[in-house]
């Protein structure tokens, strides 16, 4: 099959369009084909070495495709049929993963980190990873769903347990979990402020449901937030940008509120005044993706139809360095899809 892969930590140039060997499922595995996989700031941070992917490696956390074979241990699936893939490994045996936390497991990884991902003709996965589709829901959209929306629900709901009627402040809605975010807390009834960076990716975020936008390169996100809650501050902060935007986030907050934090992709390394945080008692919650059964559950509103994946643009599997110089560039709205 072919594939795209590293065999070095790197710019887009060490991505290589090349023959494979097919993967050959064991009994318990169901071989699928891929029909599109769509990119996460993950694909660059494993092709720069940052999370130190084995090498040679294979990029791409969310699938969507056709099973091609079914081992003959597995029940309740069949050829053909349209699937999308949870976007994480774990053990599914360990006590977290027994009771239904799987994201606490300590084998837990995301598809394509630790182990090869998408970005290919054919994936070998355990059946509790394959999750049909509806049939209107098309491949580049389902590959558009999993790892964001299961990401902005477990932030949302797991970790910062949103409520109707809550003020919400989600930085950076035209990435793909933002757009999932926004979505999420809409869907509860909350009033949503979010942050864009040009006037396309603001009116993106209107007519995804935000109530109120910020330019957060053209005005301050804190003030702005002060102006629009009548000197209140919000109930929550979604955050995933890092240092860029941590001040501003914790200024944001009204007192006894919540900032919910699932990466760093400007940075890591933030201040924090502890006087600060326990005087307005403030608290700070680390998320990371979420469980299957959450997935299940954001799944179901998904394929009703009332949340929604954004594609910006898909490209060819064999442009996957285009593909990778695109996204660094952050000129997209919504998931940049691969095409095998």
């Amino acid at each position: 099959m072919k594939a795209v892969r590293m065999h070095q930590y790197g710019g887009p140039e060490v991505l290589r369009y090349e023959d494979v060997p097919d993967p050959k499922p064991r009994k318990d595995e169901v071989l699928v084909r891929v029909k599109a996989c769509a990119m996460n700031h993950l694909d660059i941070w494993a092709r720069k070495g940052t999370t130190k992917s084995p090498l040679p490696h294979i990029p791409g956390s969310d699938v969507a495709g056709e099973i091609v074979e079914v081992g003959e241990y597995i029940t309740g699936l069949r050829t053909g049929q349209r699937v999308l893939l949870a976007p994480m490994t774990f053990c599914n045996r360990c006590e977290a993963c027994t009771a239904g936390r799987q994201n606490q497991c300590p084998e837990y990884s995301v598809l394509g980190n630790r182990t090869d991902g998408g970005d290919c003709e054919l994936m070998a996965v355990p059946a509790v990873n394959v999750i049909p589709i509806p049939d209107g829901l098309g491949f580049n959209e389902a590959a558009s769903v999993p790892l964001v929306f299961l990401t902005a629900w477990h932030m949302l709901l797991g970790r910062a347990a949103l409520r109707p009627g809550q003020i919400v402040l989600i930085l950076g809605a035209n990435s793909g979990v933002g757009i999932a975010a926004v979505q999420v807390a809409k869907l509860f009834n909350t009033t949503v402020i979010a942050t864009a960076g040009d006037d396309r990716k603001m009116q993106g975020a209107r007519q995804l449901g935000a109530d109120h936008v910020i330019n957060h390169y053209t005005q301050k996100i804190s003030d702005e937030v002060r102006r629009i809650t009548n000197k209140q501050g919000v109930d929550i902060v979604f955050e995933h940008v890092g240092k860029a935007t941590w001040e501003e986030s914790i200024k944001s907050l009204k007192p006894a509120g919540t900032l919910v934090t699932c990466g760093a992709t400007t940075g890591p390394d933030v201040g924090i005044d502890l006087r600060f945080v326990y005087s307005r008692q403030l608290s700070i919650l680390g998320s990371y993706m979420g469980t299957m059964g959450e997935l299940h559950e954001v799944l179901k509103h998904v394929f009703s139809g009332k949340l929604k994946p954004v594609v910006d643009r898909a490209f060819p599997l064999k442009e996957a360095r285009v593909a990778h110089e695109y996204m660094e560039k952050s000129q997209m709205f919504g998931k940049i899809v691969l095409n095998p």
